[in-house]
């Protein structure tokens, strides 16, 4: 794959063995949340759980959770707000994830501005995103 020098690099985060083994065990997104409160996958999990259970406020509130604490993460990672963020990297669906929760609770509730902005951010950073979280 050919990168083009004029854009940043990919913005790979590092893994969470801990906290993504919890989550692959089946424990509680809460409990995996409470001890690893940076890990925006249990975020995004908590989100996915309101949402089919048709908790937009709730949904929105544990998304936008994972949604900044991902943004904490992608910084620290050497993200400057704009720039590639691949799905094919596992570390980053978590914050991925998140983004498109906040988009479908954003949407839930009439917050079309921010539904279109996180959208915007998906396809910004990977538009594989968008197909993997039913957002396309």
């Amino acid at each position: 794959m050919t990168r083009n020098l004029l854009e940043p690099p990919e913005t790979l985060l590092p893994e969470s063995p801990e906290a993504q083994s919890a989550l692959d065990a089946g424990t509680d997104p809460a409990k995996v949340a409470a001890q690893h409160p940076a890990f925006s996958a249990a975020w995004a999990a908590l989100a996915q759980a309101a949402l089919d259970s048709g908790e937009h406020i709730a949904a929105y509130a544990y998304a936008r959770t994972g949604y900044h604490r991902g943004l904490d993460a992608l910084r620290k990672a050497g993200w400057k707000g704009f720039g590639p963020v691949p799905w094919r990297h596992e570390p980053n669906r978590g914050v991925l994830r998140s983004v498109a929760c906040l988009a479908k609770a954003a949407e839930g509730i009439g917050e079309t501005e921010e539904y279109e902005r996180c959208r915007q951010l998906l396809e910004d950073s990977d538009p594989a995103s968008l197909e993997a979280t039913g957002l396309a």
